[in-house]
């Protein structure tokens, strides 16, 4: 266990799984990777595995409407399907906010990592927003890879995923970018899927999560019935991401230099 980082399982054995796919979507831009994961969990009724702490989380928490106190969550999530459902076993790594600084990223994702290898994961999938100055109707989702051959794969024709990347998008920063980053090193292949969303830190880019939903749905054939992302879902999201929102605007503000290009730039953090 990472001297920062504390990963407290919470199940009493762990689950045997079968080479699940890891999805990461932690909040960003638009929170769309996290509203897909929050989305994967509730459809698919996983179950909590490990939790994760560090004093490397935001100084803050938040008082709830029972007049009590919330703190920030980052929590893996698994799901093991029946062997003659021939669906691929997930864990879904979700939560209320990021590491907020590049030590806490790096140690976090180190432990990821170890979790994704530990379990015989193939690949990583990391969710996350493209941020343009206005909310698009028909989201496009990019993808890049530390491997060409994962690359490839995802922007099959048939996924209807935009095969170039380069000059869409500046530096990927926060947990999505440094997984990429940190596979080549550990020996983890990861993909990105990036869907496009408001730049807006208080927007909330449902468009875009279904864009992923959608995707991830018709690759890995898990019957996601998308109709459930129906209003209702989407005002209750509203109210749960208020706090998440509110940490992620603080987090932007923020960010690493660079990130901030030309008015009419895209760019994507977290």
């Amino acid at each position: 266990m990472s001297a920062i980082w504390e990963v407290v399982p919470e199940v009493k054995t762990l689950p045997s799984l079968n080479k699940p796919l890891l999805i990461e979507g932690l909040p960003g831009i638009g929170c769309v990777g996290k509203i897909t994961a929050d989305f994967l969990i509730e459809e698919c009724k996983a179950i909590k595995l490990y939790s994760f702490f560090s004093h490397k989380f935001p100084h803050s928490v938040f008082v709830n409407e029972q007049n009590l106190v919330d703190s920030p969550k980052i929590e893996l999530y698994y799901k093991k399907f029946p062997p003659q459902s021939k669906k691929r076993d997930l864990l879904i790594l979700a939560g209320d906010i990021q590491p907020i600084d590049e030590e806490g990223c790096y140690t976090f994702c180190e432990e990821v990592i170890k979790i994704a290898k530990r379990f015989d994961c193939p690949h990583i999938v990391a969710l996350g927003g493209i941020g343009l100055h206005s909310a698009p109707q028909h989201p496009k989702v990019y993808c890049t890879s530390n491997t060409s051959s994962l690359l490839k794969e995802y922007t099959s024709k048939s996924l209807g995923v935009e095969k170039t990347i380069y000059g869409a998008v500046g530096p990927i920063i926060g947990v999505s970018g440094v997984l990429l980053g940190l596979g080549v090193r550990r020996g983890i292949n990861t993909v990105a899927l990036l869907a496009e969303t408001n730049v807006d830190p208080l927007y909330m880019g449902v468009t875009g999560a279904r864009e992923l939903i959608r995707l991830i749905n018709l690759k890995y054939k898990y019957n996601l019935n998308l109709a459930k992302l129906t209003k209702d879902v989407i005002e209750l999201e509203k109210e749960n991401l208020n706090r998440t929102q509110e940490w992620t605007a603080e987090m932007h503000s923020n960010s690493m230099p660079g990130t901030q290009g030309r008015e009419d730039d895209s760019r994507y953090i977290g």
